[in-house]
């Protein structure tokens, strides 16, 4: 309780009491968390590598009622109308999908399709480095980072452990050290004063973290039987080993091989003054995987009228050009369509051009984080093409066919937007600006598949830390489920031969 002295029309000073009070900011003061956003920061913290992110898919696939399926075995007699599936391939890449009601072999496939990897880095083959007292981990460049962003960043290992159980066989076991256990520490500026006129560095010699110190790690000791004469213990310093193996409830002999990426510890978080941004790693591509996924379990109940097949395929390896097994340029999803034409779903008898036939009535969304214009480098975009967070799902349009959309595919696509009151924006890139691609072109080539490049707005793609827009997560999964549910009727009003 305070007393001030109020000065009153006569003159006289009187003496009031004066209470100050103190609350938390009125909710209405910002913006509410949007559920979807809230989800996705569940998915991205549990997805540090695309085996987990496949692993989460897969759980969120099964929890709700998709059956697992695999590609070396028949699917006769196992696919069935209303039926809901998935498989995965090298536990990085995964394809789930939900037969319509109605369908029949020849009928169209509805595709949404993602990725699940991003740049990082890699701990090498052989790893175990040493140099003037610190215990190193020799690591990788996977992609096209921004590599500085990785410098000072609380960094942990996560990713998939081989490991021998006591019959002999040998099992894909999924790891993530949650501590932060490794950093690239930058040089003072004490040490070099040109450092902020431009940051340079060697990504072999500089881009190198440190582990522990030798001297540490040889007072804390560790036991002998820790210490097996085997490759993994030769090509990696024993105390990497000892982590993962603690982790994983094994002995450190059990180890044959692993794959590993570095991550940042920090989670991914809602921010901005009205919780309207998501700082976070893996954006690209973990947040278009997770609409995907989600759409597709949205509309999976709603299938009684369904002629098509609704399908997502979430693959490895596109920010290094996806030639490889589980890429988007590998046999994965042509495979994978020609399977389900060739199965006997129903009862109808398929036709010797059952595969063609379905191509040439099926769409495919190729869905890849966007560019959303920059505050300070607003130079960079189109005059006329500025994306922005919160208004909408970015069409993504290149004359030269690094993107695969066209008139035709982007129609199809706005008039089912314009329907459901999703909004949308279009995207090119400047005359004199390069322009990345997507796995849209690919897959369109190889299928003759119709098909349009998407994705959501952000900023600091590539960097260890990015930024997307909370009201966008919602955005892209009702695009998404419009898409599976109303693209066959759609289709139906547009033609183009």
């Amino acid at each position: 309780m305070f007393r001030i002295e109020l000065p009153w029309e006569n003159g006289k000073m009187e003496v009031e009491p004066f209470r100050w009070t103190f609350s938390q900011p009125s909710l209405n003061m910002v913006s509410s968390i949007p559920a979807d956003a809230r989800h996705f920061l569940d998915f991205v913290n549990a997805s540090p590598s695309p085996f987990h992110a496949v692993h989460e898919a897969a759980q969120r696939l099964k929890k709700a009622g998709f059956v697992e399926i695999k590609e070396r075995n028949s699917w006769e007699g196992e696919v069935r109308p209303n039926g809901k599936y998935y498989f995965t391939r090298n536990a990085s890449s995964i394809i789930a999908f939900a037969v319509g009601g109605k369908y029949k072999a020849g009928n169209g496939f509805s595709i949404v399709g993602a990725h699940t990897d991003s740049p990082c880095l890699k701990v090498k083959p052989v790893s175990k480095k040493e140099r003037e007292g610190y215990l190193q981990v020799g690591c990788e460049l996977y992609g096209g980072g921004l590599w500085h962003t990785w410098f000072d960043r609380d960094l942990s290992v996560a990713g998939r452990v081989l490991v021998e159980r006591a019959d002999g066989t040998h099992h894909n076991t999924l790891v993530k050290i949650d501590r932060p256990i490794l950093r690239i520490p930058t040089l003072a500026i004490h040490l070099d004063r040109a450092t902020n006129e431009g940051f340079k560095f060697n990504t072999e010699s500089q881009l190198t973290p440190i582990l522990a110190t030798a001297a540490q790690v040889a007072l804390t000791g560790l036991p002998k039987a820790d210490v097996v004469d085997t490759n993994v213990n030769k090509n990696h310093h024993p105390v990497l080993i000892k982590i993962l193996a603690e982790k994983l409830q094994v002995e450190p002999s059990k180890i044959k091989d692993f794959e590993l990426c570095l991550y940042d510890t920090q989670d991914s978080v809602i921010g901005g003054a009205c919780n309207e941004f998501i700082f976070s790693p893996r954006l690209d591509n973990l947040e278009m995987s997770f609409c995907s996924v989600t759409a597709l379990i949205n509309t999976s109940n709603d299938l009684a009228l369904e002629p098509n097949i609704r399908l997502i395929a979430l693959f490895d390896n596109e920010e290094v050009g996806s030639n490889t097994a589980h890429g988007a340029n590998s046999n994965l999803l042509p495979a994978t369509l020609r399977r389900l034409t060739a199965t006997h779903i129903g009862n109808a008898e398929p036709s010797a051009t059952a595969f063609e036939e379905a191509l040439h009535k099926s769409y495919l969304i190729s869905a890849d984080m966007a560019h959303a214009v920059h505050p300070n480098y607003s130079e960079k975009h189109e005059e006329n093409h500025r994306p922005k967070m919160h208004q909408g799902v970015v069409v993504k349009i290149n004359a030269n066919q690094r993107y695969a959309t066209t008139a035709a595919t982007t129609l199809i696509l706005k008039e089912i937007a314009k329907k459901n009151g999703v909004p949308l924006q279009e995207f090119i890139v400047r005359n004199d600006s390069p322009c990345g691609s997507t796995i849209g072109p690919m897959l369109s080539s190889k299928l003759g598949l119709r098909t349009i490049d998407v994705g959501n707005p952000q900023l600091s793609m590539h960097s260890i830390r990015e930024v997307g827009g909370t009201d966008d997560i919602g955005h892209a999964i009702r695009l998404f489920e419009a898409f599976f549910k109303e693209y066959s009727a759609v289709d139906a009003t547009i033609f183009v031969d």
